[in-house]
């Protein structure tokens, strides 16, 4: 569903990325794992056509995409969950879950409201909040819920357990198990080992750009 080949990256002058290689299977969990400053981030932002200094393959459900402009990737099928979560904190939950919505797409569940309740249930009595007056951890569920609003094949989680409750990082790893039992592929960029050895089918170590054995 997802192949990386030789993936180099980085910020102006500052490369940060050295050939990075990576893949995942359709229905597949895989975690890339390392400390900050390592890459994670930088992968998936790479990933997803985010940074203008890049280069390598980019292969998603069978096509290229490294040339591809963020909104073009998205519209193939392939979410993603930024680190600093990024909601609509004017808008209510239901307009913020609305703004996401994309039809359904072939090979890839399709994510009505009452399905993305059932995966968040305490987002149901929170329908008309606006984004702004929730806590992290709702707006963690929120910013998931939303991408998946666009019904993906595949989608990139940055630290979705960091700065989290306990008890809101327990109903993240289950939804990330529900994703996988629903057929989507996940790259989950995350520091918490415990986190990842629950929810993760294998993992990749990232350290100065590099992966490297773990």
């Amino acid at each position: 569903m997802l192949e990386v080949r030789a993936l180099s990256a980085g910020y102006g002058r500052a490369r940060v990325l050295f050939d990075v290689a990576l893949h995942a299977a359709k229905g597949e969990v895989v975690a890339l794992l390392g400390r900050n400053g390592a890459g994670k981030s930088t992968t998936l932002k790479a990933i997803m056509g985010l940074l203008p200094e890049r280069s390598g393959e980019v292969r998603f459900d069978g096509r290229r995409i490294e040339r591809c402009e963020p909104h073009e990737i998205a519209r193939l099928g392939l979410g993603y969950v930024p680190e600093d979560r990024r909601i609509f904190t004017d808008l209510s939950v239901a307009e913020n879950l609305e703004v996401g919505r994309q039809p359904a797409r072939s090979g890839a569940p399709a994510w009505d409201r009452d399905r993305l309740l059932a995966l968040f249930p305490a987002l149901a009595g929170m329908l008309d909040r606006p984004g702004g007056r929730m806590s992290g951890g709702e707006q963690q569920m929120l910013c998931i819920a939303r991408t998946l609003a666009g019904n993906p094949r595949a989608i990139l989680l940055d630290e979705p357990s960091e700065g989290l409750a306990p008890v809101i990082v327990e109903q993240v790893a289950r939804a990330i198990v529900e994703l996988k039992q629903a057929g989507v592929t996940v790259l989950l960029a995350e520091q918490n080992a415990r986190f990842t050895e629950r929810v993760a089918d294998r993992s990749y170590t990232l350290e100065k750009g590099q992966i490297v054995p773990s």
